[in-house]
């Protein structure tokens, strides 16, 4: 494995740590307080074989691996009976879902109020909300144009 892999695999690994200690974000924005972001709800990167990636990590870390990758399931809380996931999927190299090398997922509640607070704010919405059987999706764009992709699961 070459170094640029090895780092991006690291920084993959560290930011899914990271949405285990992730704690709820407010704003004073409405007489509510919005809960933003609640958790990493998926890691997604390119690469050249997709299926060799998922092989490699089933073989060699564990995955428990399917055709669009691996889903991790946890508890919102120990306490909890509320299950929740984070996905993790390897897309084609030459994938146009998202333009960089990767795409963070975030985890979110109420995303139609949350795509209201952040067109005020002046954020960069990228497409129209979608909704599927397993959640709603809207893309924003950050200050330096990487896409992030918004997700009020339906969590089993």
């Amino acid at each position: 494995m070459n170094k640029k892999n090895a780092l991006l695999i690291l920084a993959f690994l560290s930011t899914f740590c990271l949405g285990f200690v992730f704690k709820s974000f407010t704003t004073s924005h409405t007489n509510t307080p919005i809960i933003k972001v609640t958790g990493i709800g998926g890691i997604f990167f390119k690469c050249k074989d997709p299926a060799r990636m998922r092989d490699w990590y089933h073989q060699h870390l564990g995955f428990a691996t399917n055709a669009y990758g691996a889903t991790f399931k946890w508890f919102e809380t120990p306490d909890s009976n509320s299950k929740a996931q984070t996905q993790w999927s390897p897309f084609p190299e030459k994938s146009d879902y998202f333009p960089k090398e990767f795409m963070i997922n975030y985890r979110v509640v109420n995303l139609e109020m949350l795509v209201e607070v952040l067109k005020k704010e002046g954020v960069t919405i990228v497409d129209k909300l979608q909704t599927f059987d397993y959640g709603k999706f809207i893309h924003i764009l950050d200050p330096e144009g990487n896409k992030i992709e918004l997700w009020e699961p339906k969590d089993a």
